[in-house]
């Protein structure tokens, strides 16, 4: 990290604004208008930053087509460290009834864009939030393209550790000197490599934010694309293994039945509650003649395995997780997303290619042979969530939270139950552990969202509804502003699904319970309805969660 960062994070009080006019500052001869305050934010003085925008919008709804948003100015920033560093921030500051709290908010996939932050940032200033986003410093890359960055070995320190400090340290800077006082409290949201943001800013940015709340977080990066490769190998190597919509309609059908009928989930659901404890063969579809469309091909069903194990070595060990039973529905990211080409390649091939070159082929992709390969080049850039813990975090009383869907299958659930029980290692217990982090696992949901299950529980959520109550009883980041001020943990949070195509209409509630526990049916009564459920005791093990 270069000196003049380091300088930037020493001191919010090195912020400097140069002198504006009075005739552009003042318009009533007493106080400037929170347009001028805007503009003289232009000039605004930060190491290594340059101010590129900034501008009122006075209406939302006009220029962003956002609705029941305020006023607000809007700033992007570039911070240029290093060579061929370039960290875009934008940060939107409400004009009038700043509740002196300042939101961070994650990107997705390889970042690029600024605007897949928007829906975090609409839900935030909603609340009077100062709310920032980064483009971590990846661009012209988009969330799922990088091979713009091959050859650009900065950026991949910036994607996968630096930007989201970055981000923090200026634009906290920048509602400083346009607010005249420092924030209150900080806290971030994010999903996916958001989430791995936020887990990045826990572990080593622990005075950044007082609360942090992610889902499906990317931990180990290398292994987790590679996985995403071993199964586009798996579905397209040899003819015939490619698993078609039908088909994985057919598989998850007969997952979940099969799970549940054993006590897994409730008998009746489109979902299962506990998939991580649950093992299924899909073997047992597999046909004994001709494919009558209700049965799985010989090669149909190597391929459901190498979904389920996830990389394994020549040998047969398990490299890394694989994918939850009940993950297979075809849907947004499901199995029919990781079966499909993005130019020929798996989808995110390009990391590979920042280690191989622009001519990287899957069709010679070898575990055994190129993982240690490509962990000696990228893992100390993009894999810190492997490593660290939380100690400093919650020494400075810090609250996390992590939710992971499990019916995901872009980012393993398994992993985020192994962070943490590592974590529960290194801070002395599970018990010590809850005191700073909280995890809650989400039956049915897929990635970030979607999926057979309830989705709804986080008002920050990008591109989900708002939970039909408000407060911690609903709503997990409330849960976190409360936890985060003094009062208790949260020990069970109400998740909603909606009915499709009917907008307010509730279709199922359910508890969702902090790890190890999980939600069991009382017996009697709506399956649909929480009240029916109590939070109980899961497996000591998380079931597959031990796994690499």
């Amino acid at each position: 990290m270069s000196g003049p960062l380091r300088a930037a994070l020493a001191g919010l009080a090195m912020v400097t604004m140069a002198t504006a006019s009075p005739a552009a500052a003042r318009t009533d001869g007493n106080r400037a208008t929170p347009a001028d305050k805007c503009a003289s934010l232009a000039k605004l003085r930060l190491p290594d930053t340059s101010i590129a925008k900034a501008t009122v919008v006075d209406d939302p709804a006009a220029t962003f087509k956002l609705k029941d948003v305020p006023g607000f100015c809007r700033v992007v920033a570039h911070v240029r460290s290093a060579p061929d560093s370039d960290v875009r921030v934008e940060i939107w500051l409400p004009l009038q009834g700043w509740a002196g709290i300042f939101h961070g908010n994650g990107n997705g996939g390889f970042g690029g864009t600024l605007e897949a932050g928007y829906g975090g940032m609409v839900a935030g200033l909603r609340r009077g939030y100062a709310t920032a986003m980064t483009d971590t410093g990846t661009a012209p890359a988009t969330m799922l393209d990088g091979d713009a960055l091959i050859g650009h070995p900065r950026k991949w320190k910036d994607w996968g550790r630096l930007s989201t400090h970055v981000m923090t340290v200026t634009g906290k800077s920048i509602a400083q000197a346009f607010y005249g006082r420092t924030a209150k409290r900080s806290y971030y949201t994010g999903c996916s490599t958001g989430g791995q943001q936020g887990l990045i800013e826990a572990l080593y940015y622990p005075r950044d934010y007082n609360g942090i709340l992610v889902g499906a977080p990317v931990i180990n990066r290398t292994w987790g694309h590679a996985a995403v490769a071993w199964d586009f190998a798996a579905a397209n190597r040899t003819p015939g293994s490619l698993l078609s919509d039908a088909k994985l309609t057919l598989l998850n059908t007969a997952a979940t039945l099969s799970c549940n009928r054993r006590g897994y989930g409730v008998p009746g659901d489109a979902f299962i509650t506990d998939p991580l404890a649950c093992t299924f063969d899909p073997k047992e579809l597999e046909c004994r003649g001709a494919d009558n469309g209700q049965c799985l091909t010989t090669a149909e069903v190597a391929t459901a395995r190498a979904f389920y194990t996830g990389p394994t070595s020549r040998d047969g060990r398990p490299l890394f997780f694989g994918w939850p039973i009940g993950s297979e529905a075809p849907g947004r990211f499901g199995w029919s997303f990781l079966q499909t080409a993005a130019n020929g390649q798996p989808q995110f091939a390009g990391l590979f290619k920042w280690v191989f070159g622009s001519t990287w082929d899957w069709h010679g992709f070898d575990v055994d042979r190129d993982m240690p390969v490509v962990d000696a080049r990228l893992g100390a850039d993009v894999n810190d969530a492997t490593r660290g813990n939380l100690r400093a975090f919650a020494a400075l009383g810090g609250k996390l939270i992590i939710y992971h869907g499990l019916a995901d299958s872009l980012v393993p659930p398994a992993q985020s139950v192994a962070f943490y029980q590592r974590q529960a290692g290194e801070l002395g217990g599970m018990e010590r552990l809850r005191r700073t982090a909280r995890l809650f696992m989400a039956p049915g949901m897929m990635h970030c969202g979607g999926g057979s299950g309830p989705d709804v529980f986080n008002s920050l959520s990008n591109g989900l509804p708002q939970p039909p109550a408000e407060g911690p009883s609903d709503d997990l980041f409330s849960a976190l502003l409360a936890w985060e001020s003094g009062g208790r943990g949260p020990e069970r949070v109400i998740a909603t699904k909606f009915a499709a195509d009917k907008p307010g209409v509730i279709e199922l509630q359910r508890p969702l319970c902090p790890y190890p526990q999980v939600a069991r049916y009382k017996g009697i009564g709506s399956t649909s309805l929480a009240s029916n459920f109590i939070c109980a005791a899961g497996p000591a093990n998380g079931g597959r969660a031990s796994r690499p």
